[in-house]
């Protein structure tokens, strides 16, 4: 009698994602990317990353923050915004 191959298993690659210019992988999630952009981010210098949100980070907590189970119907949302550099004129009263 002859043996039978696994058709369904497919062997993986080992592939690792290229970085993108910035460092960060390539493929990010929709999640991930909104909490990467969003302005309650919590960045690694200051301990762990997680939502600094007031509401979200009783419920989150710190230690094991998933983006994917907070981020992508999150109300709180806001964008990161760079603050633009104000003219003399504007200090005006």
């Amino acid at each position: 009698m002859r043996e039978m191959s696994d058709s369904f298993t497919a062997p993986t690659p080992n592939v690792t994602p290229a970085p993108s210019e910035s460092g960060a992988p390539a493929s990010l999630t929709p999640a991930v990317a909104k909490f990467k952009s969003c302005r309650w981010r919590r960045p690694p210098e200051d301990g762990p990353e997680c939502c600094g949100h007031r509401d979200v980070l009783p419920m989150a907590g710190t230690t094991g923050f998933d983006p994917e189970a907070w981020c992508p119907d999150c109300t709180f949302f806001k964008l990161r915004r760079t603050p633009k550099k104000r003219s003399p004129e504007d200090y005006r009263y």
